[in-house]
């Protein structure tokens, strides 16, 4: 348990949604507790097995909210090598000192493709430190005989994503017997339910769709930034490195940190209300119906000229499918004049955007550089009206680093693109 975060008597008794949580324990196989987000049950798990000062090996292409869990938590990130086809770590460009020196793993599954969990598995137990997994794009994906979510200590989802709910997440636990202790570390870190909250979550759906219906792109925008929903202009929120430098005295803690982990999601800490937890509960419903979906649309785009095909990607309902094109933000700009926008952008890699004051960076960062600045992922749901807007920009795609003119991309090179 999170040392003086939580502690007995601090259970809102009752507050529990059970039916989400079998539901999640059902397909995991593991023990789940509902979450109000997957950054909140990051956090928690992070306290609950980290002490503070401790160093935590993840990706630098990932959401930076992750980022600043991570420092919340009183940790230090520590930047690995990545495979520059997927964004996964690259287990065996990781230097021996670097595995000697963390006190933890956390995955990403970056789109839903899996980060080699099998093979950190025994490297953590062999160095005896957890491995966490953020699944929050990989609900439905698999790696090994296991499902992603299933190998680590801790494994947090979103609901927000391929469920489409909009809020709330899912802590897992590899030790039942822990239960009751996670249930009271984020009983005392949960902020009180707030009716205006509740209010603008159940409108924001009716909002925004009436605005789309009307294709008032813009407008959807605008209403998304007036509920209080949006909050970056830029792929990467500020830094504010002399206020997040003040922020890493009072950690760990979330309050210090509140400002940057409330970033697109101002209630990830609120206890939900009963409205909020039913319309969860309808869409966690019709989650095989999506991800069967995303399983089509994900085969159709990794048939383009724009994809690195991996042998695990065509199998997974990815819930972002990365294309890979020469200038990135012209075939952005094509998609969204046909209301495509392309979300879940990770550039630049975290180290080169926080800088080695506050992370340690991957002693390879060019692989990372590449998928940030080539990677462009997009909605295998909308994978047919994908492939016509690109086809007619003639968006081009770009050769992976080490890749020969018409060879496959070998994974893990870190040669430099010639785009």
């Amino acid at each position: 348990m999170a040392i003086g975060e939580a502690g007995p008597g601090s259970v809102r008794h009752g507050a529990q949604p059970k039916r989400l949580e079998e539901t999640m324990r059902v397909r995991l196989g593991r023990e789940c507790v509902y979450v109000p987000s997957c950054r909140f049950g990051l956090y928690v798990a992070l306290r609950h097995w980290c002490p503070p000062g401790g160093r935590v090996l993840m990706s630098p292409v990932n959401d930076d909210v992750i980022f600043f869990v991570v420092l919340a938590a009183g940790l230090r990130p520590v930047q690995a090598p990545l495979n520059p086809l997927d964004a996964s770590i690259d287990i065996d460009a990781v230097p021996d000192e670097m595995w000697g020196s963390v006190s933890a793993v956390l995955t990403t599954n970056l789109y839903g493709n899996p980060d080699p969990a099998p093979r950190l598995r025994q490297k953590c137990d062999a160095l005896g430190i957890p491995l966490f997994e953020d699944a929050a794009h990989a609900i439905g994906s698999r790696v090994g005989d296991r499902p992603v979510g299933a190998w680590g200590e801790a494994s947090v989802f979103s609901l927000s994503k391929h469920v489409g709910a909009k809020a709330g997440g899912m802590l897992s636990l590899a030790d039942p017997g822990l239960r009751e202790a996670v249930e009271k570390t984020c009983a005392g870190l949960l902020a009180p339910r707030r009716t205006s909250a509740e209010l603008a979550y159940l409108v924001r759906p009716y909002a925004e769709a009436a605005v789309r219906g009307l294709r008032l792109r813009r407008a959807a925008w605008a209403t998304v930034r007036l509920l209080g929903l949006a909050d970056r202009e830029e792929i990467r929120m500020p830094l504010r490195p002399d206020e997040l430098a003040l922020a890493a005295r009072e950690t760990p803690g979330l309050d210090a940190h509140h400002p940057w982990l409330r970033v697109d999601m101002h209630d990830y800490r609120l206890e939900p209300g009963r409205l909020r937890l039913r319309r969860i509960g309808h869409k966690l419903d019709r989650l095989d119906d999506v991800l069967d979906a995303c399983r089509a649309g994900t085969q159709l785009l990794l048939s383009t000229p724009w994809a690195k095909p991996r042998d695990a990607y065509g199998t997974q309902p990815l819930f972002r499918v990365p294309l890979f094109v020469a200038d990135r933000d012209a075939a952005a700009a094509a998609l969204a004049r046909q209301g495509i926008v392309v979300g879940y952008l990770y550039d630049p890699p975290l180290d080169d955007y926080a800088g080695a004051e506050f992370t340690d960076p991957s002693p390879t960062p060019e692989a990372a550089r590449w998928f940030a600045r080539h990677a462009l992922p997009v909605d295998p749901l909308r994978a047919r009206t994908v492939v016509e807007v690109l086809e007619r920009s003639g968006a081009r795609p770009v050769r992976a680093p080490g890749e020969l003119p018409g060879s496959r991309p070998t994974p893990g090179g870190l040669g430099r693109s010639r785009d």
